[in-house]
C-alpha cells in the first residue's frame, strides 16, 4: 500500500505509516503525444505515464516512508534518448538518484533506499536537458516521516490530508521544435500555465465542470473540507517561471521553502513558488473565513496566482491559467 494514484477516489493522497520498511515498485512508460489548450490550440507533450497507451502529466505520484526502498523501472517508447531523476535525492556519482540515459526502446531501474532525514517532498523529472522538464516529464515524491501519518518533518504542525500543486509553463513553440526534431528557440515565451496539467475553465467555457479537463473541480487540486480540517499542500515548480501563489479564505501555514524547514512558520496568504525547481509545503487550516462578512462556514473560495499572466491562455482568455477551488463543506 505504498502508493496512492492522485486521480482515484476523491484525488488526495492516502498514506497509512508502516512500522516496517517496504519495497516500492512503479514502472514509468515516457510517452508522447498533443494535448488540447483551451484556445483551441494543439501542443505536443511528452510525460511519464502509467501505460503505453496513456500520456499523464504531471505523472502519478509516488508516496513512501524513510527507511523504504524505490523500485522505480523508466521504459523509454520514444525516438530519442531519456533520462529519471529525483531532485533532491543523492546517490554518489552521479549526484542525483536516477536511471542514467535511458535509450529509444530501452527501460532502466532506480533502486533507492531512502535514508533517514529525507522526509519532504520532491520532484522527480527528466534533466537529459533543459527543457524535457518543461514538456511534462516530471511528477511528485512524498516521503513521509517514519510511523507517522499527519506530519510533514517530526514535530511539524498537524495535517489530515495532503495533495501536491505541481505548476508548469508551457511554449508551445518550444513544444513544437521538439516535436519536429529542429533546434529549439533560444528565449522562451509561456503561452499556457496549468495546476497539476490542467487549466481552469470557467463557467461558459468548454469543459468546465468535468473534473477530466477544469483545473477548478480537479479532485488531485481542488481543496474541499469541513471546518477543522487541515490540507497539507505540496507545492513544485516544474515550469520557468516563479509564481505568487495566493489562497482566499484563509493563510496558510507556510512551512518550509526549496526543500528547507522555515526557522519560523509564518502564516500567508500568498506564497512565492520560485522557478528551476522551486518548492514550498503549507498547511490549509480549513477555519472560518476571519474576513467574511456577514460570517460563514461554507462557500467556494479561488486559488489563483498573482501574476496576471498566469491567468490567460495563448497571451488572453482571462481565467484560463494555474487557478483551482477552495471548498467549504
Amino acid at each position: 500500500a505504498g502508493f496512492a494514484s492522485l486521480m482515484s477516489g476523491v484525488g488526495l493522497l492516502s498514506w497509512v505509516p508502516r512500522a516496517e520498511a517496504a519495497t516500492i515498485s512503479k514502472t514509468f512508460y515516457i510517452t508522447g503525444g498533443n494535448k488540447t489548450m483551451p484556445d483551441g490550440q494543439s501542443v505536443y507533450f511528452k510525460g511519464y505515464s502509467d501505460s503505453s497507451a496513456d500520456l499523464d502529466i504531471p505523472a502519478t505520484p509516488i508516496i513512501c516512508q524513510e527507511g523504504d526502498t524505490l523500485q522505480i523501472t523508466v521504459v523509454n517508447l520514444l525516438a530519442v534518448t531519456h533520462n529519471f531523476v529525483i531532485g533532491g535525492l543523492k546517490a554518489g556519482d552521479p549526484p542525483l538518484a536516477g536511471t542514467g540515459d535511458v535509450s529509444s526502446g530501452e527501460s532502466k531501474t532506480i533502486t533507492y533506499t531512502v535514508p533517514t532525514g529525507k522526509d519532504g517532498s520532491y520532484l522527480f523529472y527528466d534533466n537529459k536537458t533543459s527543457y524535457n522538464v518543461f514538456l511534462g516529464l516530471h511528477g511528485g515524491l512524498a516521503i513521509m516521516p517514519a510511523g507517522k501519518s499527519d506530519e510533514l518533518y517530526p514535530g511539524s504542525p498537524k495535517f489530515k490530508k495532503q495533495l501536491f500543486w505541481i505548476f508548469n509553463d508551457i511554449d508551445p513553440a518550444l513544444n513544437g521544435a521538439v516535436q519536429r526534431g529542429v533546434a529549439v528557440p533560444a528565449s522562451f515565451t509561456p503561452r499556457y500555465f496549468t495546476i497539476n496539467g490542467l487549466t481552469s475553465l470557467p463557467p461558459g467555457a468548454a469543459g468546465h465542470g468535468d473534473p477530466t479537463r477544469d483545473a477548478l473541480v480537479d479532485p488531485r487540486s481542488q481543496l474541499s473540507g469541513y471546518v477543522g480540517d487541515r490540507t497539507l499542500v505540496r507545492m513544485l515548480n516544474a515550469g520557468m517561471c516563479s509564481h505568487a501563489m495566493h489562497v482566499h479564505a484563509n493563510h496558510m501555514e507556510w512551512l518550509t521553502d526549496r526543500g528547507s524547514v522555515r526557522p519560523s512558520i509564518w502564516k500567508k496568504d500568498t506564497i512565492q513558488v520560485r522557478n528551476n525547481l522551486g518548492k514550498i509545503d503549507a498547511i490549509f487550516p480549513f477555519e472560518a473565513p476571519p474576513d467574511a462578512y456577514p460570517p460563514v462556514t461554507s462557500g467556494h473560495f479561488p486559488m489563483h496566482l498573482h501574476d496576471e499572466m498566469s491567468q490567460t491562455a495563448g497571451g488572453g482568455l482571462y481565467q484560463f491559467g494555474s487557478m483551482t477551488e477552495i471548498e467549504f463543506l
